[in-house]
């Protein structure tokens, strides 16, 4: 579980760099959630980009889904984008 100054602290960090991974206009496919899923194992947090093409439902509700499938937290949303994490597993 994050708290309120962990998110503070990562929206602070991703603020400025660009989206890792972009949702294009077939969706949210199995492919887009591996990527998701194999960039944060790599990196525990990540931005994805929603195109406008992709926009059948809300940018809030398509994050929450990508969330849920990769067993991850979702940070914020702004907009068309949101930030995603993923504690890394200790090996």
């Amino acid at each position: 579980m994050l708290t309120q100054k962990m998110k503070r602290r990562i929206k602070t960090t991703l603020g400025a760099e660009k989206p890792t991974v972009w949702i294009g206009k077939e969706g949210v496919t199995a492919q887009s959630i591996s990527e998701i899923a194999k960039q944060l194992d790599a990196r525990e947090i990540i931005k994805v980009k929603i195109l406008k093409t992709a926009l059948q439902e809300e940018a809030k509700i398509i994050a929450a889904q990508v969330a849920e499938q990769t067993e991850s937290e979702l940070v914020d949303v702004r907009g068309h984008t949101f930030l995603l994490f993923k504690r890394k597993k200790k090996q």
